[in-house]
């Protein structure tokens, strides 16, 4: 019977123990203030990039992403306006295994504002 204890008591120890693991991502959101709908918007960080068709003006489009490499490396990202112009626009150093939040706004003229709260994994 005491086996049997010490199993049920080690699998519940081993399913809290999975249910407190979690990976880390960066979740993100872009928001366009350009004063018109932007193009071919993609974002380039540590060995991937992710990206959409168009984001509509004062419209907001989230990702969430892990940065999987192994060195680190500066988030970028790449926009077309209405005048087809292409802008890019380089942003914070991202290492990896960083977790939290990254806001982008693209603003009018091709400037653009990063506001990242990342944190180290744990």
């Amino acid at each position: 019977m005491r086996n049997k204890q010490l199993a049920a008591l080690a699998a519940v120890f081993l399913c809290l123990a999975l249910a407190a693991c979690r990976s880390p991502y960066v979740e993100t959101t872009i928001t366009n203030h350009t004063g018109a709908a932007v193009n071919l918007v993609e974002v380039d960080y540590p060995d991937a990039s992710f990206g959409t068709q168009q984001i509509a003006v004062g419209q907001t489009f989230h990702y969430r992403f892990k940065i999987l490499g192994l060195t680190p490396g500066p988030v970028k990202i790449i926009f077309t306006t209405p005048d087809k112009k292409v802008h890019t626009v380089t942003g914070p150093m991202l290492h990896p295994g960083q977790q939290g939040s990254l806001s982008i706004t693209l603003e009018s003229g091709g400037g653009v504002t990063w506001s990242p709260e990342l944190t180290p994994s744990r």
